[in-house]
C-alpha cells in the first residue's frame, strides 16, 4: 500500500482528486487504494513510495519545450524552455512553420534577454503574431544539431454561431433517435432516407434543425449491441443506417433486385418492418445480404472503369486514413470469426494474434480477404454520402441549422477505437458517475476513458480528430456529458462505481480546440450539462458560447413558485421538456416510469418508492401552476394534479410553455406528438428493459397526416417567432 503523504504529493502532477462533493454537499474522501489502482491503470509503478515517485518524474520530466501549446488568439505566444545547463545561448534559434506554410524564425538570444541571470523554466514570447489554426515552432541547437517541436494552436474566444443565432432568432426542431423512426419505406428501423423524410416534413412546417442520436460506429458483426452510447468507435458511423434502396448502385444491380423481390425477402421484411420492437439481428441479416451485391455493382460500374464515383471513394478511402482502415478491418475480422461456433463480443474474446490491429496475423488477414476489408471501406463512404445528402436537403430547404449531432462520452472497451488505438485510453478503468440520492452505489458506464496524459503528449490529435469527424455534414454537436472536458469519474476495473475518483482534463485548453474546429465546420454547440455543473465550469462553457441544456422538469426556482419561467431560461441554451433518458410526457404525467422501476427492481425498498410518488405529485401540481399562472393552461383543464391525465391540450400547452421562453433553442419530441409512455432508454438497465429498440408508434407518413400534428407544429413555429420579434 502507497503511503498517504506520496499520493498527496505526486497529486501536485497528476490531476486526480483524493476528495470530492458529494450530491448532498458533503465532502468526501477517496480512498488511496482507488487513488492507486488508478495510477497503475496510467502505467506508474506502485510496487512502492519510492518506485511510484520516481515512474512519475521520469514521465513528468520535459524536454527543452512542451509538446502543445494553446492559446486564444488575442494572448501572446508565451511558452516555457528549459535549455541544458551547458548550453550556450548563442547556438539556439527557433522557427515557426504556419498552417499557411508562412515562415517565422529568430534566434533564442532575441527573446529571451539576460539568459544568464534567470532561473529555469525560462518564459520565452515569440515576436510574431499567429493566425487561428495549428502550427509548428522547432527549437534548434546548431552544435548538436538537436530539434525540438511543439505544436501552437491559435483558437478563437468561442465556438461558432449561426447567423440566425447571432441574430436572435428563436429556433425549434424535434431530437429523435433515427432508430425508432418507421416507415413504409426502410427495413425495419430508421435510416437516412427516412432521415431525409423527416427533414422535408420538419423544414415545411418551420424547424430550423433535427437533432439524432449518436450514429456512431457500432458492431456489425454483433447487432445486438445497440446502444448508441456504447460505441464501436466515434470516429465512423453506424452502416446499418444506410437506406440500401437509396444508393445509386442499387437500381442497377440484378442480383439485388432479384434478392429483394423475392418471396421470402419481401417477407422477412414485412416482418420486420410490422415489430414494436426494432429487431436489430433481422435487420443486420437483411441489409448484410444487400450490401456485398451493392459493392459487387460498384466494382463492376465504377472501380473497374475508374468513373468519377470511384475518384470519390478513393478521395473518401485516403481522407480517412490510418482510423478508416482499422475500422474496416476490425469490422472484416470481427465478421469473419462470428462466424465460427462461438459467439465473439468484441476483440477481448478474439484469438490471441487477433487482439492487436498491428499483430502480423491481422495485416494476413487484410491481405487475405481484401474484398471484406474494401466492403467495409465502402459501407462507410456510402453512410458518409447519405447523411451528407441530409444535412444538403435540410440547408436547400432554409434550416437554420439542419442535423444536429450527438457525440458520445466514450467509446466500448470492445470495439475498432479500442483495439486500434488503445494508448490514448486506460482499459483498465471506466468512467461514471458517483453516488446521487437515487443512485446510491453511483453508475458505472463500462466505457474505458482517454488518457489525459496522451492527449497532451500527442497534440491532443485524437480530440481533434474526433470533433472534426461528428462536426461533419451538420449544423451543430451535442456533446454528451459535457463535463467530461473538465473532469470524468474513473472507476478503477472490476470495482464498483462507488470505488471511484474524478481525474480531471485540460479544460480550457480543450475548450480552445473546440472553438476552433467549431469556427471551422461552421458548427454550433450545445453542451449536456445536467446535475452538478462546478462554477468554473459554467463560467467555460458560457464563455465558450457553448449552449447549456435545460430540461424543463429539472429547472427548479423557489423565487418563479417552483419552475423556472421559461422567460428566465438563458438565451444560450437549448430547452426540452423530455430527453432519451427521461420517460415520455404521458409516462412522467401517470408515473409509468416509476411504475416500471419498482416491477423492475430499482429502487431499495417501498419507501423509497413513496417518496418519489409524493415528489411527482408535488412536481406536477407546480407544473399547472406554473403554466396557469403565465396564462397557457387550456380551459377545462383541471388545477388540481391529482386528478387531471395527461392529453393532447395538456402536452401541447406545455410545449408552447417552453417554446414561449428565451432559450436560442428548442427541442421537442414526436413521442410526445404521438402521446407515447414507453420510454427508449431506462437507466441503471441492461437486461431488465429493452433498451433503444422501442419504435415510434406510427410511421413517418402516418404521423405527418395527423391534424393534431400539423397543429401543434404551425403553433410552435408561431410561438418562436413572436419571442424572437418581441426581442428586436
Amino acid at each position: 500500500m502507497i503511503n498517504t503523504a506520496t499520493l498527496h504529493r505526486i497529486s501536485e502532477f497528476i490531476p486526480i482528486a483524493n476528495h470530492y462533493i458529494n450530491a448532498r454537499g458533503e465532502h468526501t474522501d477517496v480512498s488511496p487504494s482507488v487513488i492507486e489502482a488508478l495510477l497503475l491503470a496510467l502505467g506508474y509503478d506502485t510496487s512502492s513510495d519510492e518506485a511510484l515517485i520516481a515512474s512519475v518524474e521520469q514521465r513528468q520530466t520535459h524536454t527543452v519545450i512542451p509538446t502543445v501549446l494553446v492559446v486564444n488568439q488575442a494572448d501572446a505566444i508565451t511558452f516555457p524552455i528549459e535549455l541544458p545547463a551547458s548550453s550556450s545561448m548563442e547556438t539556439w534559434s527557433w522557427q515557426v512553420l504556419t498552417e499557411q506554410q508562412a515562415q517565422y524564425q529568430g534566434t533564442l538570444s532575441e527573446v529571451i534577454g539576460d539568459y544568464e541571470h534567470t532561473d529555469p523554466p525560462i518564459m520565452v514570447t515569440l515576436p510574431c503574431d499567429l493566425p487561428l489554426g495549428y502550427h509548428q515552432l522547432m527549437v534548434n541547437n546548431k552544435r548538436d544539431s538537436s530539434c525540438y517541436r511543439m505544436r501552437i494552436i491559435v483558437a478563437p474566444p468561442s465556438c461558432y454561431k449561426q447567423p440566425e443565432l447571432q441574430q436572435g432568432k428563436k429556433l425549434w426542431g424535434p431530437s429523435i433517435q433515427l432508430y425508432t423512426l418507421k416507415s413504409a419505406h426502410n427495413w425495419g428501423m430508421g435510416d437516412f432516407g427516412d432521415l431525409q423524410h423527416l427533414v422535408k416534413d420538419i423544414a415545411s412546417r418551420g424547424g430550423d434543425f433535427v437533432g439524432l442520436n449518436p450514429i456512431h460506429a457500432l458492431f456489425p458483426a454483433n447487432p445486438e449491441a445497440a446502444s448508441p452510447y456504447s460505441p464501436s468507435s466515434r470516429r465512423w458511423l453506424n452502416v446499418f443506417y444506410i437506406d440500401v434502396t437509396m444508393v445509386p448502385e442499387f437500381t442497377h444491380s440484378e442480383a439485388l433486385q432479384e434478392l429483394v423481390n423475392s418471396p421470402l425477402f419481401v417477407q422477412q421484411l414485412q416482418q420486420a418492418r410490422a415489430t414494436e420492437w426494432v429487431d436489430y439481428s433481422q435487420v443486420a441479416a437483411l441489409k448484410m445480404q444487400a450490401f456485398p451485391l451493392l459493392y459487387a455493382q460498384f466494382k463492376q460500374q465504377h472501380l473497374s472503369s475508374n468513373t468519377e464515383r470511384a475518384q470519390a471513394f478513393h478521395r473518401f478511402v485516403e481522407a480517412g486514413g490510418a482510423s478508416l482502415w482499422q475500422q474496416a478491418t476490425f469490422d472484416a475480422l470481427h465478421t469473419h470469426l462470428q462466424q465460427q461456433p462461438n459467439t465473439v463480443w468484441g476483440w477481448p474474446a478474439f484469438p490471441d494474434e487477433y487482439r492487436r490491429y498491428e499483430y502480423a496475423a491481422v495485416t494476413e488477414f487484410a491481405e487475405q480477404n481484401t474484398e471484406q476489408v474494401a466492403l467495409h471501406l465502402y459501407l462507410q463512404w456510402v453512410a458518409a454520402e447519405q447523411i451528407e445528402q441530409a444535412q444538403q436537403l435540410a440547408i436547400e430547404l432554409g434550416m437554420a441549422i439542419g442535423l444536429y449531432r450527438d457525440l458520445a462520452v466514450g467509446v466500448a472497451d470492445s470495439g475498432a477505437e479500442t483495439w486500434s488505438d488503445n494508448s490514448s485510453v486506460v482499459l483498465d478503468a471506466s468512467v461514471g458517475a458517483p453516488p446521487d440520492i437515487l443512485g446510491p452505489l453511483g453508475q458505472n458506464w463500462g466505457l474505458p476513458p482517454i488518457n489525459p496524459e496522451h492527449l497532451q503528449a500527442t497534440g491532443y490529435e485524437l480530440f481533434i480528430e474526433l470533433l472534426r469527424r461528428n462536426m461533419q455534414h451538420c449544423g451543430a454537436l451535442r456533446i454528451d456529458h459535457v463535463m467530461g472536458l473538465l473532469r470524468l469519474w474513473w472507476i478503477p476495473k472490476g470495482e464498483s462505481a462507488i470505488n471511484g475518483a474524478y481525474m480531471y482534463y485540460p479544460v480550457r485548453e480543450m475548450m480552445s480546440i473546440l472553438a476552433l474546429e467549431s469556427h471551422r465546420q461552421q458548427c454550433s454547440v450545445i453542451g449536456e450539462d445536467l446535475g452538478t455543473v462546478p462554477d468554473e465550469m459554467a463560467d467555460l462553457l458560457r464563455n465558450a458560447g457553448v449552449h447549456s441544456y435545460k430540461v424543463f422538469f429539472f429547472e427548479t426556482s423557489p423565487t418563479d413558485g417552483g419552475y423556472i419561467s421559461p422567460s428566465h431560461y438563458p438565451e444560450q441554451s437549448m430547452a426540452t421538456l423530455c430527453t432519451h433518458d427521461m420517460p415520455t410526457l404521458r409516462g412522467f404525467w401517470h408515473c409509468d416510469d416509476l411504475k416500471m422501476g419498482a416491477e423492475i427492481g430499482l429502487y431499495p425498498d417501498e419507501p423509497v418508492l413513496q417518496r418519489l410518488f409524493d415528489e411527482r405529485l408535488r412536481d406536477k401540481q407546480q407544473i399547472l401552476d406554473s403554466v396557469a399562472g403565465h396564462h397557457r393552461l387550456p380551459e377545462g383543464i383541471s388545477m388540481d394534479a391529482l386528478s387531471v391525465p395527461m392529453s393532447t391540450a395538456l402536452s401541447d400547452a406545455l410545449q408552447l410553455h417552453v417554446a414561449a421562453g428565451q432559450s436560442a433553442l428548442l427541442s421537442v419530441q414526436l413521442e410526445d406528438w404521438l402521446a407515447m409512455d414507453k420510454p427508449v432508454n431506462v437507466p441503471g438497465t441492461v437486461d431488465e428493459y429493452p433498451n433503444w429498440r422501442r419504435k415510434l408508434s406510427q410511421d413517418l407518413e402516418q404521423i405527418f397526416a395527423r391534424d393534431e400534428v400539423n397543429r401543434i407544429a404551425q403553433q410552435l413555429t408561431t410561438q418562436r417567432e413572436q419571442v424572437s420579434q418581441n426581442n428586436e
